[in-house]
């Protein structure tokens, strides 16, 4: 019997352990009844001789409930606590039983061609995707998606993500040389004409810039002629200036080919080459991007940056009603949709679960079923036993209530036959 406090037991346990009770003391009462049966029939034989029929049938069933008694309770523990070999079967043996039971569910239910075969008769693809196009469900999942994203988030050390941040910028950004890419991507850019847009914009904007700007310079070369150089050729000096200005960058708008756009184009042939192989160009570049990227203001910047979008995403994923959950449920519900009527796509998902089931059960199915067999070592042993006893021990006791009516019927059989051979007996 579990020695298990039923407060400590489940109701589902509490159940089968009054269960249990009941059909050990049906199990026994049949036992006592066979027992005064016998006694009764012994004493009164020799004067009412059909009584040895009902006494051959009592001690029968005494034999019959004795023994599936024994057998059962060997099972569980030590029949009367004797040290009989072959009993306590399952407190013995559990290491060797959890082994087994790990062996067999890894051999016959994670082989891969049942995984497969049954996959493959589930239209997993087509129910999912039934099921996730409904609203409810699309919100469920989106939910639970930003429960685990925003758990994620806040499990996240900000210091150890800017760490992440920096050392990812580091390895990828500033180790790196930068001189030979930019100046082979200049270089591309330069032959395939492609600076002329931006080189046209910034022209124009200075043009726009002169039109609409033009009383700036009034002073700006006056004011740096010498003192005796007349008022009236201050006037004279700055106009003429801004007019050269705004006829030059006219003419550089209106000519492809003015000597100021060769010139760009010079310049950025020479930099694209000394980027990728004057080394004094390229220690400048370098020394400019270490410089940047140690600057304080930049991880400033960084740090501020995460802080704003971590903010952003706790407080759009608590939001239901916010862009990013709105969005994200409208895209589940895509998805099922998809899913649903999209045969080839189908039979994409379908296959991928297979393969991807297929594949984890090759590489993992000893260590799935090794779950059964450590778990089970855990186990105490009278733990072990009362679990055990606790699921399978009501069916048991039915075997000792049938051995009690079998061994009755057998050994009213055995006697009647003896008395019609052997009549005298």
């Amino acid at each position: 019997m579990p020695r298990t406090p039923m407060a400590m037991l489940s109701p589902a346990d509490q159940v089968r352990l009054r269960a249990l009770r009941r059909m050990k003391a049906v199990a026994l009462g049949a036992l006592i009844f066979m027992s005064v049966v016998f006694v009764f029939a012994f004493a009164f034989q020799e004067r009412m001789s059909w009584l040895g029929y009902v006494r051959a049938a009592a001690e029968g069933g005494m034999v019959g409930a004795l023994a599936d008694w024994f057998a059962v309770t060997a099972l569980f523990r030590r029949p009367l606590g004797l040290p009989i070999p072959h009993t306590a079967i399952i407190p013995n043996r559990k290491d060797e039983i959890g082994r087994s039971l790990g062996e067999f569910v890894e051999t016959n239910f994670l082989a891969a061609s049942v995984v497969r075969t049954k996959l493959s008769s589930t239209a997993i693809a087509q129910r999912a995707g039934e099921w996730l196009r409904e609203s409810e469900h699309a919100e469920r999942v989106g939910a639970e998606g930003a429960t685990i994203a925003t758990a994620i988030l806040n499990g996240l050390s900000d210091d150890d993500v800017r760490d992440l941040i920096s050392d990812l910028a580091r390895e990828h950004l500033v180790s790196p040389e930068w001189g030979p890419p930019a100046g082979a991507w200049l270089e591309k850019i330069v032959e395939a004409d492609a600076h002329r847009g931006a080189v046209d914009l910034a022209v124009d904007n200075i043009g726009r810039w002169l039109d609409a700007n033009g009383e700036y310079f009034r002073g700006l070369v006056s004011q740096r002629l010498p003192s005796w150089v007349p008022r009236l050729a201050h006037r004279f000096v700055d106009d003429t200036v801004y007019n050269e200005a705004v006829k030059f960058v006219h003419a550089v708008q209106a000519d492809p080919r003015h000597p100021a756009r060769l010139a760009i184009d010079g310049y950025l042939g020479r930099l694209a080459d000394n980027l990728q192989n004057d080394p004094a160009t390229r220690a400048k570049l370098e020394n400019a991007k270490a410089s940047l990227f140690d600057s304080p203001r930049v991880g400033a910047l960084a740090a501020e940056a995460w802080n704003t979008a971590k903010n952003g995403l706790l407080a759009a994923l608590a939001d239901p009603e916010s862009g990013l959950r709105r969005r994200a449920v409208q895209a589940l519900q895509e998805v099922g949709e998809r899913l649903t009527t999209d045969a080839a796509l189908q039979r994409r998902v379908d296959t991928w679960v297979s393969d991807a089931a297929v594949f984890l059960v090759d590489r993992y199915r000893h260590d799935i079923a090794s779950i059964i067999t450590d778990t089970v070592e855990r186990w105490d042993p009278a733990e072990t036993t009362e679990k055990i006893e606790l699921m399978v021990g009501r069916d048991l006791q039915y075997i000792r209530l049938n051995g009690t009516f079998v061994g009755a019927l057998a050994g009213l059989a055995i006697f009647s036959i003896a008395h019609a051979l052997i009549p005298g007996v």
